[in-house]
């Protein structure tokens, strides 16, 4: 049976290898390429007439992620509004190779040359303050005249958010009184009062909890928070625990998001010698649909309760 299994491969690698057919020749280096990566950083540059000397008259372009049967393409003139646009709107740009990536350039038998590229774009929106950090990948096509009459470009849609960014606009509705703002103050009073067991049930089983003495990636469980809240109360008596200014609820359009922000200003005292230590704790907290917190987000440090 293994004989007649090598055989089958054998076969099926020979039918393989027997189809394929070679269509041209891929350079790592060519003046194609050359001339690309030359308008590419005209166009970062914001010089207009740089990027034009590299391009066909009857040059298009078209979004390689279009939905439109009939997309006509940006011709010539357009473009190069484009790219003085591009450097009036967009402060700090660079365009690098990305990563690894370098460009490919493909002589095919007909003739044809094309470039394609895989690079980072980076900058700022000057009116909006948008960062742009996105890949881009291109393919360009050159004519018998050695310049380029055809550009394909994917990318992230970042203009969206620009263009969303210019006009003022409403995302939900601010509460400073609502039943959530009332849950995260039993929560802080059944704390300040030492009640651990009552003070953690407002919070879903797998709640995550941060802080500003945590790494960027760490975070607690409900267990660890609890467990840690508690053994603070064996060496510090919390004398109080009192709200600055109010509460907000933030409920959310955009992904449905339900928040409530709130300040405090915590006191504690230390058991062994009487140290007193004040702390201004911001706290986040994200609720689901059912009332419970599924997220603290604590922006404060304890390490003045770690002094001598």
């Amino acid at each position: 049976m293994k004989k007649y299994a090598c055989i089958v491969l054998m076969m099926f690698s020979i039918i393989m290898y027997s189809q394929t057919k070679k269509n041209g020749t891929v350079y790592l280096e060519h003046p194609a390429i050359e001339a690309v990566e030359a308008m590419q950083q005209a166009d970062i540059a914001g010089d207009v007439d740089k990027v034009a000397s590299y391009l066909a008259d009857d040059f298009k372009a078209y979004s390689g992620t279009t939905l439109k049967k009939d997309d006509k393409g940006t011709n010539k003139e357009d473009y190069l509004k484009w790219v003085k646009n591009r450097k009036d709107w967009t402060a700090y740009r660079t365009l690098t190779r990305h990563g690894e990536a370098y460009p490919d350039a493909i002589e095919y038998k007909d003739g044809k040359i094309w470039v394609q590229t895989w690079n980072y774009l980076k900058g700022v929106h000057d009116k909006t303050g948008i960062k742009i950090e996105m890949p881009l990948h291109n393919l360009y096509r050159f004519n018998d005249d050695n310049k380029i009459d055809l550009e394909i470009y994917y990318n992230h849609p970042v203009g969206q958010n620009i263009r969303e960014a210019f006009n003022a606009r409403t995302n939900g509705t601010i509460y400073n009184e609502h039943e959530y703002i009332n849950k995260v103050r039993r929560m802080v009073a059944a704390l300040e009062n030492s009640d651990v067991d009552k003070g953690f049930s407002y919070f879903t089983e797998d709640a995550e909890f941060y802080n500003l003495d945590m790494g960027f990636d760490e975070s607690h469980s409900l267990e660890e928070e609890k467990n840690g809240f508690t053994e603070m109360l064996k060496s510090w008596d919390i004398e109080s625990i009192d709200v600055v200014g109010y509460p907000d609820y933030l409920e959310y359009e955009k992904g449905g998001a339900k928040v409530v922000q709130s300040w405090w200003d915590f006191r504690v005292k230390r058991k062994s010698d009487g140290k007193q230590v004040r702390i201004p704790v911001m706290l986040t907290h994200d609720f689901n649909d059912d009332g419970m917190i599924t997220r603290e987000i604590g922006y404060y440090t304890t390490r003045k309760m770690e002094d001598k």
